[in-house]
């Protein structure tokens, strides 16, 4: 009997550059984890073209090639039939104590605080950017009862966003209340501290230099500089980092009877006031030099600046390097008002989404074209991950086409003096974000709808006039993947039918693009929802096979009876929790009813991993389906109808 996925072990493990350049092999649920001698060996574009792989991740010293469900048997057939060392189901974890570079781990830490927030940021930012425009053209009165109370629902993220930043900030530097974090957070937004502001001056401080700076109030005698942290970013982050340290010095020190309120307790009492004294000050003065000397730099050659940033955006994004820049534009935009650098990047995400349309319109490939529409309009909105990795990146003349335009949008937005007021939406719903919410102004709107328009001209012009479809250069040969085992076997599947996938799990909703994994978030495993689960029990959807059940139990793929494939991934990078804190009821090859429990998860033990316990459910054949509707809202209870396969 012909093995199945012979021929795409076989290709695989040429692609990455032979059996002799692989150090180790393991995998997850979903991909390969290869730890490989020479990364620039490795085949990459040929390896994303191919035919039962997903894509590629390159990340943490990893080559992952992503698989899907199948990982298990692929895996299997890689070790049995080509010699290399495998260590299962269980993440190679070995540079994760290694040194990192500092930039590698300053994107790090950036990236891991504000990613949790980031749907609310943009959510907050577009009813912002919505309360701007309707008072703009006057549809609402600003002296209105309607345009306060919209105030307070569009701004009290952004005023209160010290205390939110506390909380992940505290997760990302492994504190062990974040609570404790968030009470520093809400000490600098405390209301009597800008009343304190107003007061009497007593004296000043550093009189003659750029921190001159009023002293309305002592502590213990000591100065103390007061700053308006409302909607900060620096001072937060650099003063939970301060608590941190202070937090594990007294929870190795005090005995378990006082340690649950003695900890946070001496945390408290010491972070607060040295934030109020020393780092407050210096962090804010510090983020006032950031804005001042990238604005200096932008102000030197602005176009130049903004060709530079608009060019390279998607690549930054790819890499994961914008995170140094979104800081910055935060920054300015509390510190000034306004942002004028960092948002030279507006019209990148146009050119892509134009570009991919252009794909779309000239493709011949009936594959492409299925990937290319949803891609569009996921691009429409800013959600570009499927659109760059499903379609120009591999096609790597038209991502730099994208790129182009990317550039020429940065270098317009720089001409026109473009300020970004909000930092919120993404896409067409980032056009409100110019609009001066002080004069309401919007001519600021109308450049950026121009620019947009302008950046997707280039990239939908030099894509749609130059586009051809091509073969994949040394894929694997395209009678062999296919061709032995598969007639008997499609014969034997069952014809898919539409249904409705029953939630498995109670807990908040979670929208694809806001899952913290880009591999989950792009759709490149397929198409669905994710739960933030409030209780930890995982129940089968429908009437279904277990064709899939990881070792450590954080995973399980499930095949209805209708067709459709699920996966259901617990929390994020779980894995290396090594099954601890997870129980199954089920094996693989088990035949199970709709809400039969399926696995119990301590996500208590999850969050003490630092693991985000958002856990995907993935239709992995979606592209058999016209269309797959998640369920609307932001609950869920299990066993209530969560997604919908259209046929």
């Amino acid at each position: 009997m012909a093995r199945k996925y012979e021929q795409l072990a076989a290709d695989i493990v040429k692609n990455v550059g032979g059996k002799e350049n692989v150090i180790q092999l393991a995998h997850c649920i979903t991909r390969l984890r290869f730890k490989l001698k020479d990364e620039s060996k490795a085949n990459t574009d040929v390896l994303k073209n191919m035919d039962g792989v997903v894509t590629v991740v390159q990340s943490g010293g990893q080559y992952q090639v992503v698989i899907g469900n199948h990982v298990g048997d692929v895996y299997d057939e890689i070790l049995g039939y080509h010699g290399i060392s495998g260590v299962g189901g269980v993440d190679v974890q070995e540079d994760d104590d290694a040194p990192k570079k500092p930039l590698d781990l300053f994107i790090d830490t950036i990236s891991g605080i504000f990613t949790p927030i980031l749907g609310v940021l943009s959510a907050a930012g577009m009813l912002k950017g919505l309360l701007a425009l309707l008072a703009s053209f006057e549809i609402i009165s600003r002296n209105g009862g309607t345009y306060a109370i919209m105030n307070v629902v569009s701004d009290a993220f952004f005023f209160f966003l010290p205390i939110f930043l506390g909380y992940t900030a505290a997760k990302k530097f492994k504190m062990h209340s974040e609570f404790t974090a968030m009470a520093i957070g809400a000490a600098l937004v405390y209301p009597s501290l800008a009343q304190l502001r107003s007061g009497d001056v007593l004296y000043q401080v550093f009189q003659g230099t750029m921190f001159a700076s009023n002293v309305n109030v002592e502590f213990l005698g000591i100065p103390v500089i007061l700053m308006n942290y409302a909607s900060s970013v620096i001072p937060i982050v650099l003063a939970t980092w301060v608590a941190a340290k202070i937090e594990n010095f007294f929870f190795q020190r005090i005995g378990p009877t006082f340690k649950s309120f003695g900890v946070p307790f001496l945390t408290m009492l010491i972070t607060i006031p040295l934030t109020l004294i020393v780092v407050g000050p210096v962090s804010t003065w510090l983020g006032q030099i950031v804005g001042f000397l990238a604005t200096s730099f932008f102000n030197l050659s602005p176009i130049v600046a903004g060709i530079f940033i608009g060019f390279f955006w998607q690549m930054l994004v790819m890499f994961g390097l914008h995170w140094g820049l979104v800081p910055v534009m935060l920054n300015n935009v509390v510190t000034l008002g306004y942002d004028e650098v960092v948002t030279t990047m507006f019209g990148a995400s146009f050119a892509q989404t134009a570009a991919v349309l252009a794909i779309f319109l000239r493709t011949k490939d009936t594959k492409l074209k299925g990937i290319a529409l949803p891609a569009f309009f996921s691009g429409i909105f800013g959600v570009t991950e499927p659109a760059i990795y499903g379609v120009t990146l591999p096609r790597k003349k038209y991502f730099i086409f994208t790129c182009i335009g990317g550039g020429v949008g940065g270098a317009l937005m720089a001409l026109l003096s473009v300020k970004l007021y909000i930092f919120g939406g993404l896409g067409i719903f980032a056009y409100p974000c110019y609009i001066d919410p002080n004069s309401g102004d919007v001519s600021g709107m109308y450049y950026a709808m121009l620019v947009s328009a302008v950046s997707a001209a280039v990239g939908f012009i030099l894509t749609f006039v130059t586009y051809k479809d091509e073969a994949v250069a040394e894929a694997a040969p395209a009678p062999a993947a296919p061709a032995p085992a598969t007639p008997a076997t499609e014969s034997a599947e069952p014809e898919l039918k539409a249904e409705t996938l029953a939630s498995p799990l109670t807990g908040n909703l979670v929208s694809m693009e806001n899952i913290p994994d880009p591999v989950f978030s792009s759709g490149a495993l397929g198409q669905g929802i994710a739960v933030e689960p409030t209780e930890g029990k995982v129940f089968a959807p429908a009437d279904a096979e277990v064709t899939t059940l990881f070792p450590t139990g954080h995973a399980i793929g499930l095949k209805t009876e209708n067709g459709t494939e699920v996966l259901i991934h617990i929390g994020m990078d779980t894995v290396d929790m090594e099954g601890k804190g997870f129980t199954t009821h089920c094996a693989q090859g088990d035949k199970v009813k709709k809400g039969q429990l399926l696995i119990e998860f301590d996500i208590a033990a999850i969050k003490a991993a630092n693991h985000p316990i958002i856990t995907p459910v993935i239709v992995t054949n979606s592209a058999s389906y016209k269309e797959i509707k998640p369920v609307t809202g932001s609950t869920i209870k299990q066993g209530d109808n969560l997604i919908d396969t259209v046929l």
